[in-house]
């Protein structure tokens, strides 16, 4: 089925929609990078611990 590709325009021979095989492999080479290592060097999260130990488990 020729599918115009929302991205460049050109009808393309495709089962999807979406941007064609050419836009695909550009958008992968310059978005498509692994979040994890080329963000900002931010610590991760850690949740807050807002719990104090039972009274029972602290005796002696």
């Amino acid at each position: 089925m020729d599918i115009e590709c929302p991205r460049c325009g050109q009808a393309r021979q495709q089962p999807f929609y979406g941007p064609c095989a050419q836009c695909r492999a550009d958008l992968r080479a310059r978005l498509g990078s692994d979040p994890q290592t080329d963000g900002p060097a931010t610590p991760r999260y850690e949740p807050k611990m807002n719990v104090t130990p039972n009274q029972v488990a602290t005796k002696d």
